[in-house]
């Protein structure tokens, strides 16, 4: 039994072995072809750039404080681990209020250019500039720029601003700013 397997096996691939067995008495054309080839411009291939040895670089700023978290935390609720988790600290702009002139344009368009003293008491008003050109008198209390800017101060040089900004932690922020004598 074992043998008549074996003997089946051989028969079975003797076909194929023979197949690879073929001659082929007129090899003309693949003669032709090779001599062809042969004769074909050969073209360069650029070698391969150099490339440049890489330094590694060690961070040494590990050990130092991380710039994403602040130098001191503003702290408004009894429990402390809900305020510094939502950054809400009880500051936010007043939405429903209506927006005057000046809070259309940011504070680098707005330009002073002069200030009033009203009837002679502490009274001052500041002269705006805006980018279309047009002056616009502010005093202590108006609102200006894009951040809920609200003008605590006018002196004879600058007037002095609050800003309401995000906090990047959800919450609000005061951020004061000024707009300088042209």
């Amino acid at each position: 039994m074992m043998i008549q397997s074996k003997l089946l096996r051989f028969l079975i691939l003797i076909p194929f072995l023979l197949g690879g067995c073929v001659w082929i008495e007129d090899v003309s054309d693949l003669r032709s072809f090779v001599a062809q080839e042969k004769q074909k411009k050969t073209i360069r291939v650029k070698p391969l750039p150099e490339f440049k040895s890489y330094h590694s670089f060690v961070y040494e700023g590990a050990s130092m404080r991380s710039p994403f978290k602040p130098l001191v935390s503003i702290i408004t609720f009894e429990n402390n681990e809900e305020a510094e988790a939502t950054g809400n600290n009880g500051i936010a702009p007043d939405v429903d209020r209506e927006k005057e002139y000046l809070e259309t344009f940011s504070l680098d368009n707005l330009v002073m250019v002069g200030s009033i003293n009203m009837n002679g008491d502490d009274s001052r008003w500041a002269l705006i500039r805006d980018k279309k050109g047009e002056v616009h008198r502010v005093s202590a209390g108006d609102y200006m720029g894009l951040d809920y800017g609200k003008v605590i101060a006018v002196n004879s040089d600058n007037v002095e601003l609050l800003e309401i900004v995000t906090n990047g932690r959800g919450g609000w922020m005061k951020r004061p700013r000024s707009v300088v004598m042209d």
